[in-house]
């Protein structure tokens, strides 16, 4: 399957749901805290398949905002654990070979110390970065993304930066977090888990992504379920509202 998935288009940017992580434990009778762990695992895997693949743009959705609300210790692991695998990142040879951007795409400021550290380390090494992009989305709400892009160009405008008529769709992205990407939406967006939402996940950006809505939970996810959702998507034509 892989060489005839390699023979079609092969989607440029790929946006994921990591979704399942704690269902994944509770079907195994095991604390939730493993289940985060396999799926820390299973994203390091993914990016494997990703850069044989050729798929230049990842972007993972680890931590929403309105996870930040869960119970304590949950969230005190999750912590760690994130923290521990950006170190990992931060040292793998993968991304300075490969030339990958790393950046974080969210409310930074509602973040751990520790957690801030690392991923300004990892946006300074990987600042001059073009050949691939890897955007980790973390305490990250779609709403709040365009809310934050509206409050600065109310300040542009404020500021006689640009007048109200200058506002476009290309203004709008340009203020996104993602603006720093050569292209911002998505060819697909994966979930995992059977859930059939997208969770405030790129709002803007996915307009007219190709949604894939696959039933493995997260820490399952292996090559060839990559290989299928690809697969899936090779099979869509691609309208993009006309």
């Amino acid at each position: 399957m892989e060489d005839e998935i390699k023979q079609g288009n092969i989607p440029g940017h790929i946006a994921i749901i990591l979704d399942g992580n704690r269902r994944w434990a509770k079907k195994r009778l095991e604390l939730e805290n493993a289940g985060h762990f396999r799926g820390a695992d299973a994203v390091e895997k993914l990016l494997d398949w990703c850069e044989e693949l050729g798929i230049k743009i990842v972007t993972l959705y680890v931590l929403s905002a309105e996870n930040l609300s869960r119970e304590d210790e949950e969230l005190s692991y999750l912590y760690q654990l994130i923290e521990v695998r950006l170190r990992k990142l931060y040292d793998d040879p993968r991304i300075h070979r490969n030339k990958t951007r790393v950046r974080a795409i969210g409310r930074m400021e509602l973040l751990p110390d520790g957690i801030l550290n690392v991923l300004k380390k990892l946006d300074e090494a990987t600042k001059n970065y073009s050949r691939r992009y890897l955007n980790i989305a973390i305490a990250y709400g779609g709403q709040d993304e365009v809310l934050d892009a509206i409050k600065k160009i109310v300040k542009k405008v404020h500021m006689g930066e640009i007048d109200i008529d200058d506002i476009t769709a290309k203004e709008i992205e340009s203020n996104l977090y993602t603006s720093h990407l050569p292209q911002s939406s998505p060819d697909m967006i994966l979930r995992t888990s059977g859930e059939k939402r997208l969770s405030g996940f790129l709002l803007w950006q996915g307009a007219y992504s190709e949604l894939v809505f696959m039933d493995i939970l997260w820490p399952e996810f292996r090559k060839i379920d990559l290989l299928r959702a690809i697969r899936t998507f090779q099979k869509r034509r691609r309208r993009m509202g006309k």
